[in-house]
């Protein structure tokens, strides 16, 4: 009893301290829950979401009741159990057609959205879909295409090969799947036939808004700059060359082309400083209205009128908030950069868009915002800083701030893009000030000249500034070394540092420095990351093995996609072709054979490519791995019966991706993502057709 009464006391007295300072747990726990639901490997049924509505309003009612102590740990489990409860809203809410099976075909929509893919081809989505053959289709259907491009809001038909969205490309890895379900997006696919429009049709609004500024603001620029300038007003990034957005990838500059934080505070800080500026330079209105209140009204106006117009997407969404709670927090005569703003602005983006919660860009932004905050907040209370000239600070202040920015987000982005640029923190020094001091007025500058046809004087100032940023991002990328690439972590480890980043932003006092042990824990993990002894990819079309030289991959060409993702996440920089190269045995008869060492012994792994590959395969030693590209068939019936394990497209296709690890056990994309809403949705009917 005595020991439980001294455990109480102390759980007590360590609560007691962070009083004052507790409502910055808040989105910490509601995101706890979030991240709950994302970790089961089965979909809750509506009994549990009852039965965690029932604690939590016990919970709750315990605080209310008793306000201190272990009644404030009661508040926050409520919490956490809030945040589960509605993410499974969420997720049901959301929950839409898929499509179940490879369609090719014709395919019809309204074009609602245009952008770039990854290879580098322009792809639109559809909504208002139609497939020949399919009663109920998607919602929205995502195709890349050659040629032109058609307008937002024409109604077009073309012939296009859809699927499935595609899981993770490794068990462990990114889930497309999961991501595109969030977006809505039932199938994706390509056509290589040009467009036909059907009409005109009537775009929404503000998309046909958006693309008539878009064309607006790229014939008023360079095309070098144009890309990015129309990136920067609007959002869309189907203009921007691959090779500008490799090297600002390469240079630590790519999160300039995201409209986020970085954008949304300086233009709405530019029109804030302006206004207020104008308003003081009246003197009745400087003495008897509230001109720092009028400018922040003013500054939220054109912050909401950007959101709208970049497109409102998550980062911009997220941005928005920020800066609606810090100027909320004008109005209100509160401090407008705090923990608390910062907390009430994730919570609203979390009751918003919890899925947002495992993007890197939410991850990415509220890291570096929290590190800025309490790293200057710690400033102001030194003394000494205060005693040094106003430029000296400035410069101080712009070192420290993009050093702490990028520590901050190193780990995310190291973790989901497996690079770290080892020169960003010199190109952001080049070019982020050029960005707040010269591009952001400069755009304020275009809005109010363009009524009276002198916006070019702006639009030239704009270019002066863009090619300096891509000029500095062009030399830095370049620099031997500037990029290097990193091994995939396991899904715990950000997990385990964002808790030891949290404790030492959140917690007050000198227990704060325990944040330091989980983030040691989880870069040693880390850097003990073991990768897989061989990969075999959905559908069968690629096998990587693992060799004193790297990956090794059956194909030189086919799968890129999937060939690219494996490398990165090795930490590999080599290309698919050299990858290919380092197979340990030759094209034989389209039959590609290896040998990994595992703990059980070696295992014999051979990927047979196609037709030809199946008619020169009559046996295999029993304990062969046999991986198809195309359909066994009795062939593969045949081979399992004689002890070997055969894997082809139609296995596969429920397993997903493989992997084997170097006991020799095979996990699969099905075990580790479960049994989910975006993992497997009621098949979509199919009328017959022959």
């Amino acid at each position: 009893m005595r020991i439980s009464k001294t455990l109480y006391g102390m759980v007590h007295d360590l609560v007691e301290r962070q009083r004052g300072h507790l409502f910055s747990w808040v989105p910490v726990c509601f995101g706890t829950g979030i991240g709950v639901y994302f970790a089961l490997k089965f979909e809750p049924e509506t009994t549990v979401y009852a039965l965690c509505c029932l604690v939590s309003m016990v919970a709750l009612l315990i605080y209310m009741r008793f306000r201190e102590g272990l009644a404030i740990l009661c508040a926050g489990l409520a919490i956490c159990l809030l945040g589960f409860c509605h993410m499974g809203l969420r997720s049901q809410m959301l929950a839409g057609p898929v499509l179940e099976f490879r369609y090719y075909g014709v395919v019809e929509g309204r074009v609602i959205a245009t952008d770039r893919s990854a290879s580098d081809r322009m792809r639109i989505t559809l909504d208002q879909v139609r497939l020949d053959g399919v009663r109920n289709p998607p919602a929205q259907v995502r195709l890349s295409l050659e040629g032109d491009v058609p307008d937002i809001g024409a109604r077009v038909m073309t012939t296009a090969h859809l699927m499935p969205p595609q899981g993770p490309v490794e068990p462990g890895g990114f889930d497309f799947r999961r991501h595109m379900y969030f977006l809505q997006i039932g199938a994706s696919g390509y056509t290589n036939v040009p467009i036909l429009h059907r009409a005109e049709g009537a775009a929404p609004w503000l998309a046909a808004l958006r693309a008539r500024v878009s064309d607006h603001v790229r014939s008023a620029l360079p095309p070098r700059s144009a890309g990015v300038a129309a990136a920067l007003v609007v959002g869309d990034r189907a203009h921007v060359s691959t090779d500008v957005l490799q090297n600002l990838r390469d240079s630590n500059l790519a999160h300039l082309l995201a409209i986020s934080g970085l954008h949304m505070g300086l233009f709405t800080g530019v029109v804030f400083s302006l206004l207020r500026l104008v308003l003081n330079l009246i003197p009745a209105w400087r003495l008897h209205v509230p001109v720092k209140k009028i400018a922040a009204l003013g500054a939220l106006a054109a912050g909401f009128a950007y959101l709208l117009l970049s497109g409102a997407g998550i980062a911009t969404e997220r941005a928005f908030v920020m800066v609606a709670v810090m100027l909320g927090a004008v109005l209100l005569d509160r401090q407008a950069i705090s923990l608390r703003a910062l907390a009430l602005a994730a919570l609203i983006v979390l009751i918003r868009r919890p899925e947002s919660l495992l993007s890197p860009g939410f991850q990415m932004s509220f890291a570096a915002t929290l590190a800025l905050v309490v790293c200057f907040a710690a400033l102001r209370g030194w003394r000494g800083y205060w005693h040094h000239p106003a430029w000296l600070r400035w410069c101080a202040g712009l070192v420290l701030s993009s050093l702490v920015a990028g520590l901050a987000t190193a780990p995310f982005g190291a973790a989901h893009f497996n690079t770290v640029s080892h020169y960003g923190l010199i190109a952001n020094l080049l070019a982020v000030p050029v960005m707040g001091f010269v591009v952001a007025p400069a755009a304020v500058l275009i809005l109010c000249l363009e009524p009276v046809g002198l916006g070019w004087i702006g639009y030239w100032i704009v270019d002066l500034g863009l090619a300096h940023i891509l000029g500095v991002a062009d030399w830095v990328s370049h620099w031997p070394g500037a990029k290097a690439v990193v091994v995939m972590p396991a899904t715990h480890v950000l997990g385990i540092l964002a808790f030891g980043g949290l404790w030492i932003c959140l917690w007050q006092g000198r227990g704060r420095l325990g944040g330091l042990v989980p983030i040691i824990c989880a870069l040693w993990i880390w850097g003990q990351t073991d990768r897989p002894l061989a990969l075999i990819s959905q559908g069968g079309g690629l096998v990587g093995v693992l060799t004193e030289k790297g990956r090794a991959l059956s194909r030189d060409t086919a799968r890129g996609f999937v060939a690219r993702n494996w490398l990165a996440h090795d930490g590999d920089s080599a290309h698919q072709a050299e990858a290919a190269g380092r197979w340990p045995a030759g094209d034989h008869a389209r039959i590609f054979t290896a040998h990994v060492e595992t703990t059980a012994g070696a295992l014999k792994i051979q990927h047979v490519i196609g037709k030809t590959g199946q008619a020169s395969l009559t046996s295999c030693s029993p304990g062969t791995v046999l991986v198809f590209s195309v359909a066994a068939g009795d062939l593969g019936d045949r081979l399992r019966a004689g002890g070997c394990t055969v894997y082809d497209p139609r296995t596969l296709r429920d397993l997903g991706s493989l992997s084997i690890d170097r006991e020799g056990a095979v996990t699969s994309v099905r075990q580790v993502t479960g049994a989910r809403l975006w993992s497997g949705a009621p098949p979509i009917n199919r009328q017959a057709r022959f």
